[in-house]
């Protein structure tokens, strides 16, 4: 049994597939029906509205429909569509054990335990019909597939056929007389439209299941007896034709498998079993611990059964679909039908060539899983799980290749897998032994070579190697040498595919792909939610693959996407150019053409082979956002601004790629204020004014432009910015122009015009206008300000413009390689094709007009139609005659040189601090890159950190140690550049390293060392300190392998016990008045885990304070732990003073210390807590303390909160992957 799909729930007693999609209805006993969807293993829907158990459900097999009934004694006819129930058709007097509709007409037909069973219209939403005649509860009734026939099981012991081809007349062609007379007699005594046609009695207790066979005249059925019998029917009788015995308990259900001669049962003695339906015998039996079965159901066109339990339900396959089969250039070798065949790709030819007939195999799944093919010899080895797995070979005989009757006699072995591995040998995994033997062609051993993983199957990787699979990695290994070439840690892989040059291989598991090299090097893994079918790579190392219903692809750097949909699973044999060859579940070769645009697109992007591009951006349909956003995310936005029509995508585009002209073109077309105002921002960046100042006059932004003239020194549009401002009446505009201009005079008269006396005053008498300041004196009079003495002032005049800068002089570069090619494909549809493809030498470097630049003449007409706009209003407006731009002036391009108005800004890149952080979940390296809130937020997810106080300066330190500071202008700010992780001169630019982190693990070690050497020196409190500072480095480190994480983990616990023993040994030391307590730290320090000389120091210190108070018992144990631990002589001799000196004498104080049972010491209060008390500990370092401290706080590290939440350390990208 092959479990596809399992749910855990309340009972499940009714069960229905829909015919298209991958659902399944499941009703529970609980009253709910569930609604899930198999392949992706989800619930979709849950309906609630029955009162009880829910005993029957069944999908329309067309419409969006599904029927229910339950205890509540309703039928419910629901739309999925809209979640809802749509009527509830009312009648029967007990409970409804089935439901169906019928496959063409508007009926239901639904058995009850009123001992009736009840056809229904669910258009009309009456009941048409009422089959009465049984005698006990009515378990089931069901319709034929294609006759007019419903069969019914009672706990009456019989089993019923009722012929209803009347009730199909009438359906048909009902007269309207007869149908009010039917319908009269329907309620009354239950209508003659349907009548037994047979009664079949044989079963000694109620019979709770029957069913049809899809197409041949029988029956199946199931009863309280244990029994399954099988009968038969004709035109005039039935009859019994078999028992079927096996079962324990009472049969709940039983079938017939729609594309196999099977009968399919289940029980309440927790099993399902398989008989054939021909011999009549078991062939299988699946068990359940504990789960009773109820229920079964198979899907309308798949090979999919499903079966309800007493905790759920499975969805299962009885038997493997997927042919086996391996491909040798063009040539494909499969198995169908018991044959071994022959394909040619290139003339489809298709032939018998070995029968590998079997003979009858009583159990299922025994067909061959694997096919490995051998093209020198012409050998083809299979392997089944036979016997629990087998391998045969077949030499296929050069002329018999069209007949397909010569039949051989195998070569047979037992194996988990066997594979060729070079022209005559080949080898087979023996997991007993876990070594692979390597046999001849007449199925001899010639060699065993033990395997260096606990291996479950292997693939051919090459001559002379072997592909090695163990649970969660594989390695490739070299039986001759008996060397590992390489190793990866994957999923469980279950199909491998090697590229035809074996550069490339695909780990094909359930639901990832792992691309990997032929050394087994990580290239790319990609997850999916289906499960993975099959896969092949096409000629220009795209690797196609395929899901349930998918056809993917997957580039070499990762990325991936849909070709097409699929209806029904394939498995791909070969790839080759838009051509897919495959094989379907029964064994049918097919041929299916995609469109290779998209990935052909990405792939010559990725590999820069932008000849490629381009002449695909000329002739292909390529469209669409998903295209554009790859392209933009690529960092090719000027490519995706040939794809674009939108103008706000355009604009976005052109902005982001630097191209200045089409985002001009672009804002004329939108004309909104926000676009003028972000090409003005733009514009700035690449220093070109021209633009800058036309996007601030199309708005009308007259506060940017005066500052735009007065930054370019551009003193002549200044004074007429005055003059306008003057027509506009804008007091404040005038003011600032005329402090721009330093023009003191008008600055003063405007402030008089404005009111402002006495500021007009005081600024005519500091800028020495002594004319105009005694005329404002005069009009002031009394009120003249005084004007403080003794003061060195300094006046607001801006300093002179040595020269009037216009854009900024720019490089003359290469057009960029899309640039002049894109700008060009509109207009140059009658130009050939480029010569020689890649190769750039020979091409112009004209430096191109590019079109859609505004013409200056453009900006005059603006101005020109605003400004009459302007006039007619109050206010006035531009005046164009001040401006002075002539007619005839250049466009304002990207560029005042007039030798090169072509310039391809570079796009700026993602900042490397960016790039740091991007995928990664260390708090080490958000730190080096400035990101301290996601860094603290980490902390926090993983280690439960609260208090970062103790952090603050090494976040500094990080951040500063992980950037250097360039200087390039005395004027110009500092620039910080991003130290990478071993940089070297040969690295390439485009990939960026992980963060230089100044806090490194060997570091550790070194601190590790001072910390001991203190502490042996009884310097406590320093000794304290740099434990502490041990344990606040450790969440900051990055370290790069499994191995290293551990011994950072290891180090964790050994800073806390020292932490935790010194600051009891502190407060020691501060106790002066409370001998017993002193005595009790003591104790406690011993129970830490130290170095050995450390601990000799720590019990030779508690023995000494024990003996000292008295507690003389405690004193000789002390002693007695201080000999074990190989002390030096005086500790010796003193040890053994105490123990003579003690004898056998109690303890005068009670201490709180037992040391015969196990403790830890909680680290706030210091108090032991022993094993069996509850405690709580400190999610980073581990520390254990008493429940009270809960939420404070860890007194032992400083950092995190007792006993709250966290995921973990995460020190190493290795632990992400």
């Amino acid at each position: 049994m092959l479990t596809k799909f399992e749910t855990k729930s309340n009972r499940v007693k009714g069960l229905s597939f829909h015919s298209k999609r991958p659902w399944i209805l499941a009703s529970l006993h609980s009253g709910v029906i569930q609604l899930w969807d198999y392949r992706m293993g989800t619930l979709i829907d849950r309906f609630d509205e029955h009162d009880g158990p829910v005993r029957g459900v069944h999908f329309h097999k067309s419409q969006p429909l599904f029927v229910s009934g339950g205890d509540d004694y309703k039928i419910k006819v629901w739309n999925y569509k809209t979640h809802r129930c749509l009527f509830t058709l009312l009648g029967h007097l007990d409970y409804i054990r089935t439901v169906q509709f019928h496959d063409e007409y508007p009926w239901i037909v639904s058995a009850s335990d009123d001992q009736t069973i009840r056809i229904w219209n669910w258009q009309s939403r009456t009941c048409i019909s009422v089959l009465t005649g049984h005698n006990h509860y009515v378990m089931c009734a069901l319709f034929h597939p294609k006759e007019d026939l419903v069969v019914s099981a009672s706990l009456d012991q019989t089993v019923r056929v009722w012929d209803i081809g009347a009730l199909r007349k009438k359906t048909v062609s009902p007269a309207d007389d007869i149908l009010r007379l039917s319908q009269m007699n329907t309620d009354l005594f239950g209508g003659v439209d349907a009548v037994v046609k047979y009664v079949l009695e044989g079963h000694d207790r109620g019979v709770n299941w029957a069913s049809f066979h899809p197409s041949l005249p029988l029956i199946v059925s199931g009863a309280d007896d244990r029994q399954l019998k099988l009968w038969r029917m004709n035109d005039t009788k039935a009859w019994e034709v078999d028992t079927l015995r096996g079962h324990m308990n009472n049969v709940s259900c039983v079938m017939f498998h729609a594309k196999q001669d099977i009968i399919v049962s289940n029980s309440e003695d927790k099993s399902i079993r398989i008989w054939d339906a021909t011999k009549r015998t078991g062939i299988q039996t699946f068990r359940r611990e504990h789960d009773r079965f109820w229920i079964l159901a198979a899907h309308p066109e798949m090979n999919l059964l499903a079966a309800g339990h007493d905790s759920g339900m499975i969805v299962f396959k009885l038997e493997r679909e997927r042919p086996a089969f391996s491909v040798s250039g063009d040539a494909l070798y499969y198995v169908k039908d018991r044959f071994l065949r022959f394909h040619e790709f290139s003339s489809e030819k298709d032939n018998q060539v070995v029968p590998i007939r079997r003979p009858g195999s009583v159990s299922l799944n025994q067909g061959p899983r694997t096919l490995s093919y051998n093209p020198t010899e012409n050998a083809v080895l299979l392997c089944s799980d036979v016997d629990g797995g087998s391998y045969e070979l077949y030499i296929v005989p050069k002329d018999s290749a069209g007949r397909g009757d010569f039949m051989q006699e195998a070569k047979k072995g037992s194996g988990g897998s066997a594979v060729f591995v070079a022209r005559n040998r080949f080898a087979v995994l023996d997991k007993s032994n876990n070594q692979a033997l390597v046999k001849n062609l007449k199925n001899e051993i010639v060699k065993k070579s033990p395997l260096p993983i606990a291996t479950d199957a292997i693939f051919y990787a090459g001559t002379g190697n072997l592909l090695c699979r163990a649970e969660d990695r594989v390695v490739i290994f070299d039986l001759q040498q008996r060397l590992v070439l390489g190793e990866l840690q994957t999923p469980s892989v279950k199909y491998v595919v090697w590229s035809s040059d074996m550069e490339s291989v695909a780990l094909l598991s359930k639901h990832a792909i792992v691309i990997a090299s032929k050394k087994l090097t990580h290239r790319c893994t990609l997850h999916e939610t289906i499960r993975v079918k099959s896969g092949a790579w096409d000629e220009n190392g795209v690797f196609i693959y395929t899901t349930l219903n998918h056809i993917k692809y997957c580039l070499p750097n990762g990325d991936s996407g849909i070709v097409r949909t699929l209806d029904v699973p394939i498995y791909i044999t070969k790839v080759s150019g838009s051509n897919i060859y495959c094989l379907d579940r029964d064994g049918k070769n097919r041929v299916m053409s995609i469109d290779a645009t998209e990935y052909i697109f990405k792939l010559a992007l990725l590999r820069k082979r932008y000849d490629h591009v381009m002449s695909m951006i000329r002739h292909s349909q390529l469209c669409g956002q998903a295209v554009i956003a790859y392209l933009q995310q690529k960092g090719f936005p000027e490519v995706a601004l040939h794809f674009v029509k939108d103008e706000r995508t355009r604009f976005n585009l052109a902005l982001e790629s630097g191209n200045i002209q089409i985002a001009v073109a672009s804002a004329k077309d939108i004309d909104e204020k926000d676009y003028w105002y972000r090409l003005g921002i733009e514009a700035l960046r690449q220093g070109n004014t021209s633009i800058m100042e036309y996007a601030y006059q199309r708005t009308k932004n007259f506060e940017r432009l005066s500052f735009l003239y007065l930054v370019t020194g551009n003193m002549e549009k200044l004074s007429k910015m005055l003059r306008i401002a003057e027509i506009k009446n804008d007091v404040m505009g005038q003011f600032h122009n005329a402090m721009y201009l330093g023009d003191v005079r008008e600055r003063v008269t405007i402030l008089e015009r404005a009111g402002h006396l006495p500021l007009a005053y005081v600024t005519a008498a500091t800028h020495g206008l002594a004319d105009v300041a005694d005329r404002l004196a005069a009009e002031l009079g009394d009120n003249v300000p005084s004007i403080p003495e003794g003061q060195v002032s300094s006046l607001l005049m801006p300093p002179q413009p040595l020269m009037c800068g216009g854009d900024w002089p720019l490089l003359r570069v290469m057009r960029g390689i899309f640039e002049g090619e894109l700008d060009n494909i509109g207009s140059a549809g009658h130009e050939e094709e480029e010569a020689n493809g890649a190769d750039w030498g020979d091409e112009d470097l004209d430096i191109v007009d590019v079109d859609g630049v505004i013409q200056n003449g453009d900006i005059a007409a603006e101005v020109e139609d605003a400004e009459a706009d302007e006039e007619n209003d109050e206010e006035g407006g531009w005046d164009l005659e001040d401006l002075e731009l002539p007619p005839d002036m250049e466009t304002p391009k990207a560029s005042t040189n007039a030798r090169s108005p072509l310039f391809v800004a570079p796009t700026p890149g993602m900042p490397v601090s960016q790039i740091w952080i991007h995928k990664s979940s260390l708090a080490g390296e958000h730190v080096a890159a400035g990101n301290f809130d996601t860094a603290m937020r980490l902390l926090s997810r993983q280690l439960g950190i609260k208090n970062f106080g103790p952090l603050k300066p090494l976040f500094v330190d990080l951040y500063e140690g992980s950037h250097t500071y360039l200087r390039a202008f005395a004027t110009a700010p500092v620039i910080s550049i991003a130290v990478e992780k071993g940089w070297t001169e040969s690295a390439s630019p485009n990939v960026r390293g992980p963060p230089a982190l100044v806090f490194k693990f060997s570091q550790m070690d070194e601190k590790l060392k001072a910390a001991y050497r203190v502490t042996t020196e009884g310097k406590f409190p320093e000794a304290l300190r740099q434990f502490l500072s041990i344990l606040h480095s450790i969440p900051l480190l990055v370290v790069d392998s499994r191995r290293e994480v551990d011994e950072v983990k290891e180090l964790i616990e050994v800073a806390r016990e020292y932490v935790l023993g010194l600051k009891m040994e502190v407060k020691r030391k501060e106790i002066k008045d409370n001998a017993i307590r002193q005595q009790e730290l003591a104790c406690y320090f011993t129970n830490c885990k130290l170095q050995k000389i450390h601990m000799r120091l720590v019990l030779a210190s508690a023995m000494s304070s024990c003996y000292r108070g008295g507690n003389f018992a405690t004193a000789s144990n002390f002693a007695r732990m201080l000999l074990e631990n190989s002390p030096t002589e005086a500790q010796v001799k003193k040890a053994r003073q105490v123990l003579q000196a003690c004898g056998d004498k109690k303890d005068t104080n009670q201490l709180n210390y037992d040391y015969r049972n196990p403790f830890v010491v909680c680290g706030a209060t210091f108090v032991p807590i022993y094993r069996g008390q509850k405690d709580i500990s400190c999610p980073y370092c581990g520390a254990r303390f008493v429940p009270a401290i809960e939420g404070q706080i860890c007194a032992v590290c400083e950092l995190a909160v007792v006993g709250a939440d966290a995921s973990g350390l995460l020190c190493s990208p290795t632990q992400t992957r």
